[in-house]
């Protein structure tokens, strides 16, 4: 049986302001091209479907043209519930939308109900555990401790209590979790809240494939514990990763062979440091000019206008960041630079250090009055030139 292992879609997500519907399309394009053409008999949604419990419109309706696509190529689809989604809007009409071969699985009571689908060597039990929080199921389950890796190993007792009755049937277990070994990014929402955050990848043992979410890098824990990523980059911390899904074969006793199926690329990144006279000059940097970009300036004193001109060669730039040389040592020395100094002298300096020259009279104005103000002094404020001063 050939399955396609995908996760953590993240529909309605943007990139630093940059809308990303539009790739998130594409990724669907190319995800059922890929169905097709490499005769996938089983899709698997391990998780965040969306980015959040409330997803915009424009989102759930490409979900909706996503699954729709799918089921009219008769492959059927177990979808589950990640961290960043709603469990409960995601699972409505569940038991309606799986006539279609659509199996969305959002509550953790049906993580030992599995999705069987035949091929020629037989049947194939898929379980889909959505995202467990061990503050809930803690209790409810009668745990003795409050961690994930008490949760999911409940969940897998259930499992395997299931599979017990099915001798011989091949398994896939689908997790939106964090396992021992997995390297995180920026772009992850934190799941530590509630308990230990990581699961170690024993807890699996015995299953013929894990087909992981929720780390958004590709990632073999072993040859059948997978992370597939997310499609799409949503952090410059992943300016390094290829995106896409596993290709997975399960012959008659099992996992065969993996592949990786790379997903399209919006708009590739880049990370760029330096001063900025070198940045807009060096042509080695040419090739980043259609990139999205985080620029780190390295300037001693920071320059003004400075994201204004970097787009001016570089259109895509997102970020900016100000690390000038030789700046550690500046600001190892703050407490001593601020101490015995008023609130207004710290932040009329606070102004000069992130502009790079002083304030001028009226700005000063400004300025002491805005902390008279946070202070509470009875202050008058100037009128405007030319008002009435009645």
């Amino acid at each position: 049986m050939r399955l396609l292992h995908t996760s953590d879609w993240h529909l309605g997500r943007s990139f630093h302001r940059e809308d990303l519907l539009e790739a998130q399309a594409a990724f669907v394009d190319h995800l059922v091209e890929t169905v097709v053409r490499e005769q996938v008999q089983l899709v698997l949604v391990s998780g965040d479907v969306y980015d959040r419990a409330l997803p915009p419109v424009d989102a759930v309706a490409l979900a909706s043209t996503a699954l729709t696509r799918l089921a009219a190529l008769r492959v059927p689809v177990v979808l589950t519930a990640g961290n960043h989604d709603s469990a409960r809007r995601l699972g409505f009409a569940s038991e309606l939308i799986a006539a279609a071969g659509v199996h969305v699985r959002s509550d953790p009571e049906d993580a030992a109900r599995p999705v069987v689908v035949t091929d020629a060597h037989g049947p194939v039990a898929v379980y889909g555990l959505p995202y467990l929080e061990p503050e809930t199921l803690t209790r409810s389950w009668g745990l003795g401790q409050r961690s994930h890796r008490a949760v999911t190993t409940e969940a897998m007792r259930r499992v395997r209590a299931d599979l017990a009755d099915r001798p011989g049937v091949r398994s896939v277990v689908m997790a939106h979790t964090w396992v021992t070994g997995g390297a995180p990014c920026d772009s992850e929402r934190d799941i530590s809240v509630g308990g230990v955050s990581q699961v170690p990848a024993e807890v699996f043992d015995g299953i013929d494939y894990v087909a992981l979410g929720h780390l958004h890098g590709r990632q073999q824990l072993a040859p059948g514990i997978r992370y597939s990523g997310s499609p799409l980059a949503y952090s410059f911390s992943e300016v390094h990763q290829h995106k896409g899904s596993w290709l997975v074969d399960l012959g008659p006793r099992g996992l065969e062979h993996v592949d990786f199926v790379p997903a399209p690329v919006p708009r590739p990144l880049g990370l760029l440091r330096g001063r900025l006279d070198d940045l807009l000059t060096d042509p080695a940097h040419a090739d980043l000019e259609r990139s999205w970009l985080q620029i780190t300036l390295t300037d001693r004193q920071r320059p003004a206008a400075a994201m204004e001109r970097l787009r001016r060669r570089f259109p895509h730039a997102l970020v900016l960041h100000f690390d000038p040389e030789g700046g550690q040592a500046s600001r190892q020395s703050w407490a001593r630079k601020l101490r015995g100094r008023t609130d207004v002298e710290v932040v009329r300096d606070f102004v000069e250090v992130v502009r790079g020259r002083p304030v001028d009279r009226a700005e000063a104005g400004l300025l002491d009055a805005a902390c008279s103000e946070c202070r509470g002094d009875v202050i008058a404020f100037p009128a405007p030139h030319g008002a009435d001063s009645a």
